[in-house]
């Protein structure tokens, strides 16, 4: 442990001297929280929704058709209970909630009025406001059918938005790109390091010293995972000072998922090491895995509107789940009995791609 311990402060030590490895720690990922959060355009296709139909009537069932007869939505759900669908809501498998009251068609038919209520998931307030603006134009022209006009003596629709009344962007940009920000730190600067170590020759010292091979990639990882959370821990304080955005569910959770997430980083990040022998290789390499991460985790632009091979490929990148967990624990208020699956699966994947890279790395460096 003695031997652990003065590697480790030594990795500390080689971190704050190094100008290069500040600067990516620190500078990219400030310039990312300011620059691309608002740089990502929408799509709306196939958006969830799940259906509180309480009136089982013809005018119901016939509306419920009408917003699922084109290509924005798709119904997950048709049920009696609100609290269902609630519950479809917060656990992300419903974006938004029809809601269609006892007596509609009655009402309809004896009032030419009626009301129902939309329930939006607005933790992104761009795409709620575009879903939003959807749903209710084809109430409208539903309503057109039955003879009937919005407000003027017909249907009535009041939208909810949930998570995000202001439909502010950056209560929901602002988790992904703390999330890129750990990414970049646990998988680009780890690989760079074993590469600096191995151009440098002080890998070959290391190597012949009597350090276990464990004691040696424990010392090159830990001091990585504690600068990825203190630095996570820093960055989710300024998304809240600066930008505001909502802490609704608890936040040990997310510093755990951050902590099980880094580990899945970190090991990403020593399998580049494995199979690079230059700094430059290693480079392009990370820049490689960190472009599909953007792309196909859902990070900017909705999942749903990607196509189905693309959704497949983000649903194996480890980047895809946590952003979720951030997103539904921060802005949805989500607790860890709803988030443990993600957590967990993402811990499998830490073990397994840690132990990958470790055999990979025994085999090279041996």
């Amino acid at each position: 442990m003695r031997a652990l311990r003065f590697l480790v402060w030594k990795e500390f030590l080689q971190i704050v001297r190094d100008k290069a490895t500040l600067a990516q720690m620190l500078m990219v990922p400030i310039v990312q929280l300011l620059v691309l959060s608002n740089a990502a355009t929408f799509s709306i296709q196939e958006t969830s929704v799940a259906v509180v139909d309480q009136d089982r009537t013809t005018s119901s069932v016939a509306l419920a058709d009408r917003l699922t007869g084109g290509r924005q939505f798709s119904v997950e759900r048709v049920t009696a209970s609100p609290n269902e669908a609630e519950r479809d809501l917060v656990e992300g498998r419903a974006s938004m909630i029809l809601h269609i009251p006892p007596r509609f068609e009655e009402e309809l038919v004896r009032d030419r009025r009626a009301q129902v209520q939309l329930s939006l998931n607005a933790e992104e307030g761009a795409v709620a406001g575009l879903v939003g603006g959807y749903a209710q134009a084809i109430i409208a022209d539903f309503a057109r059918d039955r003879s009937a006009t919005i407000r003027a003596g017909g249907m009535e629709v009041r939208p909810r938005a949930w998570f995000n009344a202001t439909r502010n962007y950056k209560h929901y940009m602002v988790p992904a790109i703390l999330v890129s920000l750990i990414t970049i730190i646990g998988t680009l600067v780890t690989a760079q390091n074993v590469a600096r170590e191995r151009e440098l020759g002080t890998l070959e010292q290391l190597n012949v010293t009597p350090l276990t091979k464990t004691q040696f990639i424990a010392g090159k990882l830990i001091p990585a995972w504690i600068a990825g959370l203190v630095i996570f821990a820093v960055g989710l304080a300024v998304g809240k000072l600066l930008f505001g955005i909502p802490i609704r569910g608890p936040v040990w959770v997310v510093m755990v998922g951050a902590g099980i997430y880094l580990t899945v980083a970190l090991g990403i990040g020593l399998f580049v090491s494995t199979i690079t022998r230059t700094q430059q290789q290693t480079m392009f390499v990370s820049f490689f895995l960190l472009m599909i991460y953007l792309l196909m985790s859902g990070m900017f632009t909705p999942i749903e509107s990607m196509p189905s091979w693309a959704q497949m490929v983000g649903a194996a990148t480890p980047v895809r789940h946590f952003v979720w967990v951030m997103r539904a624990v921060l802005v949805r208020g989500a607790g860890f009995e709803t988030v443990w699956p993600m957590l967990a699966g993402l811990g499998v994947a830490g073990l397994a791609v840690l132990a990958l890279a470790v055999r990979l790395y025994n085999k090279t460096s041996g």
